[in-house]
């Protein structure tokens, strides 16, 4: 009776200590590739990650993606509740705005 026990028990850690592995990390399958994730990380859904991204759309940011449009000298930012208004000059010095919004980044109108 004892010797059945003792090979229970012994089954029962083997058992125990092949799951362990497998739960140290994860794996991720994205438009990125294949990537692992570490457990102690805390995982990130994809709407999360647009959330993240929204609060850090800065003033600098909006300048960058408004010389992606064609600003070339920024004359003026102007901060709106939902959008930076960049103006300036473009290329050809005309003149050029450009509002970004200040959560995604996305361009909203160029004129």
């Amino acid at each position: 009776m004892l010797k059945s026990i003792i090979i229970a028990g012994t089954i029962a850690l083997a058992s125990s200590a092949s799951i362990l592995p497998s739960t140290a990390q994860g794996i991720e399958i994205g438009r990125d590739g294949i990537r692992l994730q570490e457990p102690q990380r805390e995982r990130v859904r994809e709407g999360d990650r647009r959330e993240v991204r929204r609060a850090k759309v800065t003033e600098r940011d909006a300048v960058r993606i408004a010389r992606g449009e064609g600003v070339r000298d920024v004359e003026d930012i102007r901060t709106t509740r939902s959008a930076y208004r960049i103006e300036g000059l473009d290329r050809r010095g005309d003149d050029i705005r450009v509002d970004v919004d200040r959560r995604s980044g996305d361009v909203l109108s160029v004129q």
